[in-house]
């Protein structure tokens, strides 16, 4: 991997700027907010924008971390797939269905609400909105509660933009981290649907 864009502040450096920033310390360890931290307010309301849907969020955690696999997975983002490899497998979620969202359609292991919310990502990743049968199919899914249906679309929007972060800033794994967990096969290596 090319070298990142912007400097990756040093972890006592970030770990300053982050409380400064009010960013708990401990996400100045990671190599994404070692480049965030170098704009500290936008770390800031970058962190509570993703903090809140992860640890406060209306959509259930194990939906949204499929969500995340699959847009780190479409993007061709090792940092997002990685790190979330271990968020979602520190939730439950089965490795097998981490590894589904590579190619959902063929994955036997989802029910309707994973395949609808899956629908809704790829639409999104690949269009810039939910179409109108996948909307239809998540209202469904998700009983029509508006407040998870909006935090689904922002989730995906928001995961969509780290994507395109990490890859515009082209930010490193950090020091031992395994690329492309489980089994380091990345997108590339197999035909996408």
């Amino acid at each position: 991997m090319n070298p990142a864009r912007v400097p990756l502040l040093p972890i006592g450096e970030a770990k300053a700027a982050a409380d400064e920033a009010g960013v708990p310390d401990y996400m100045a360890e990671l190599s994404i907010f070692q480049a965030l931290l170098n704009h500290p307010r936008l770390a800031r309301v970058f962190n509570d924008l993703l903090a809140s849907m992860l640890w406060h969020g209306a959509l259930d955690p194990r939906l949204r971390e499929l969500v995340i696999m699959r847009i780190g997975w479409l993007t061709a983002c090792d940092y997002e797939w990685t790190q979330h490899w271990r968020v979602a497998s520190g939730l439950g979620v089965a490795a097998d269905d981490l590894l589904g969202v590579r190619d959902w359609r063929a994955y036997d292991g989802f029910g309707p609400t994973e395949r609808a919310v899956l629908a809704a990502t790829d639409d999104v990743v690949r269009d810039g909105s939910v179409s109108a049968e996948s909307w239809a199919a998540c209202e469904r899914e998700l009983q029509s509660d508006s407040t998870v249906l909006i935090e689904l679309v922002t989730a995906i929007g928001a995961w969509r933009m780290v994507a395109s972060l990490l890859h515009s800033l082209q930010v490193p794994l950090e020091e031992g981290v395994s690329s492309w967990p489980p089994d380091g096969r990345s997108p590339g290596s197999q035909t996408i649907r």
